[in-house]
């Protein structure tokens, strides 16, 4: 297996603790209503502490697909989630699981530091298909911007 690892870092006009509690503690009913492409998100096992496993079901070009992702770490006192994609449509195909560690932190100008940390564990000697993390990577990026979007839009979301 290999570990193909990158790092990114954005910031956003966010405050930390806003921005977490609608991408982490919200999430499950807050995401679908601001992403018309996720029909619904459902606890599989667990009770939203490490462990759990999540399954997002999106509906795109008609067609319904979904991921599943399992929390591996929460730090809400310092704004830390950890997850990895487990399954599903999203995952290539080379890859047994993709882990995502975020952590957020204040920026001086009252928004928020986002720093991903991005592990493809490859199946075997698999290779990455640069397309594919390019294009995940855009809509990762989508998405993270339409929440942020949503959060600017309704100033009394706390």
């Amino acid at each position: 297996m290999g570990v193909f690892t990158f790092e990114h870092e954005s910031t956003s006009p966010v405050a930390p603790a806003r921005l977490y509690k609608a991408l982490t503690l919200d999430a499950d009913n807050l995401i679908p209503k601001i992403d018309n492409s996720i029909k619904n998100v459902e606890n599989v096992s667990g009770n939203g502490e490490p462990g759990t496993i999540k399954k997002i079901t999106f509906v795109e070009g008609g067609k319904e697909y979904y991921v599943k992702h399992q929390i591996d770490g929460i730090d809400k006192d310092n704004f830390g989630y950890n997850y990895s994609v487990v399954e599903g449509l999203p995952l290539p195909d080379s890859c047994e699981k993709v882990s995502i560690e975020t952590k957020l932190t204040a920026a001086p100008n009252g928004g928020s530091i986002v720093k991903l940390n991005i592990k493809y564990f490859t199946k075997g000697d698999a290779q990455l298909n640069e397309e594919e993390v390019k294009i995940r990577k855009e809509k990762s990026e989508g998405f993270f911007k339409s929440v942020e979007a949503y959060l600017l839009a309704n100033p009394s979301y706390n």
